[in-house]
């Protein structure tokens, strides 16, 4: 049983990452910085899971790493269960990443070939506990049943299986460590549509019996709306709305996320034929080069002089409803129900 104190599980406080531009083979001046995460906030609280939605290159990932120390961050805090994870080192971090694991994106390059799924499985438990061969076997045989695989595929090797086992094997992998909190970076982005929910299916069951905590990574809209409680919109490295699921999905205070439900495909073939689309101009603007004001004005369709000259404020609009935007307040945005 996990000790889980009270408030959230993972607080994320003004987080940033900022990748130096140098030039020059022998100086290596610095001329600038991308802004992979500029300033974003939140909260996670214990078993449930947040959505962190968004186009590519918008930061998610990178916010994931972050949060995992995987990445050090330029600035900012991240609380795992009251603990600074940029104020521990060495032995107390390596602790403490027992209760804090990943599952990655891509199934083939993730997993190593050269061995076998038991010795894949098995690696973390090698790393930072001491049990017997034995003990390891078994535990082994009950995480690949845990995910649905024969326990019998110990011996095999990562080529032998289809993209979903091998994510079930990722998966077995990452729940080695009796964890608390994972972060699932688009971890079926690369599978079949037709694995996908199986996938899904399979990580809501977990956490229910296993009591889990999750950051879900996503660009798809309608996965994102099925597996999480909260959902947090990432645009150029911010974070422009949090919101309950429902709540975002039917009322969108953001004109980005009003785009983004727009676009995703909906099941329903007469909503489908007369809903409205919201078609973004233009390209993401250069993260090493944001545009001044909000950095959604140059596309966005509601953007004023007040849009280019100033920031808008992280505001709470409603009762757990944060927005960056600033006429959140009159755009009274529609949003469709993708589920």
């Amino acid at each position: 049983m996990n000790n889980i104190q009270e408030g959230p599980l993972i607080k994320v406080d003004n987080l940033r990452k900022y990748f130096p531009i140098v030039r020059g083979t022998i100086l290596n001046r610095q001329v600038g910085a991308i802004k992979a995460v500029d300033g974003i906030s939140f909260e996670i609280y214990h078993g449930k899971t947040l959505g962190l939605v968004g186009e590519s290159g918008c930061g998610k990932s990178t916010a994931g790493r972050l949060i995992l120390q995987l990445l050090k961050p330029t600035s900012g805090q991240v609380l795992f269960n009251n603990v600074d994870l940029a104020k521990i080192i060495g032995e107390e971090m390596r602790l403490l990443r027992q209760k804090m694991q990943m599952i990655f994106q891509d199934s083939y390059s993730s997993l190593n070939p050269r061995h076998s799924v038991g010795m894949i499985v098995s690696e973390p438990i090698i790393v930072h506990t001491k049990v017997s061969k034995r003990e390891r076997r078994e535990k082994v045989a009950s995480l690949l049943e845990l995910v649905g695989l024969n326990p019998n595929f110990a011996d095999r090797f990562p080529h032998e299986f289809s993209g979903g086992q091998r994510q079930r094997i990722g998966i077995a992998r990452a729940l080695a460590l009796n964890p608390a909190f994972i972060v699932c970076d688009e971890p079926i982005s690369s599978l079949d549509v037709s694995i996908q929910a199986q996938i899904v299916n399979l990580l809501k069951r977990l956490q229910e019996q296993l009591d889990l905590t999750y950051l879900f990574i996503s660009h798809d809209l309608s996965v994102i709306r099925h597996i999480s409680n909260q959902v947090a919109v990432m645009y150029l490295g911010k974070i422009v709305e949090l919101a309950d699921r429902n709540e975002l999905y039917t009322r969108p205070l953001h004109p980005y996320t009003a785009s983004l439900i727009s676009t995703s495909p909906i099941p329903n073939p007469r909503i489908e034929r007369i809903r409205q689309r919201i078609i973004l101009k233009g390209e993401v603007p250069n993260p090493s080069n944001p545009p001044p004001g909000c950095g959604f004005n140059p596309r966005c369709p509601h953007a004023k002089m007040i849009c280019s000259n100033e920031e808008p404020e992280w505001k709470e609009y409603q009762s757990g409803h944060y927005s960056a935007c600033h006429f959140s307040d009159q755009l009274c945005l529609e949003g469709v129900d993708i589920s």
